[in-house]
């Protein structure tokens, strides 16, 4: 008998026997998980987003504040 053959008749005399019985509550317990699950991904989602927007508008600002101007030109360009 191989290994498998061995599982294999493990499985079925699980299956085989009682099954045990589903809480009565099981469903509107897993409802109210996934509600809390999604809420709670929305909101993280929505944090990460917001800290992402607060972090390329500080980028610009600084990336503004702090790129060197330009210099004038002290001659205009020729053909003017």
């Amino acid at each position: 008998m191989s290994p498998y053959d061995r599982k294999e008749d493990e499985v079925r005399r699980l299956l085989d026997g009682p099954h045990p019985g589903v809480p009565v509550d099981l469903a509107p317990r897993a409802a109210e998980r996934g509600r809390h699950v999604l809420t709670r991904r929305r909101v993280l989602h929505a944090v990460l987003w917001g800290l992402l927007v607060v972090g390329a508008v500080v980028a610009l600002v600084l990336a503004a504040r702090w790129w060197p101007a330009a210099e004038p030109l002290d001659t205009t360009p020729s053909g003017w």
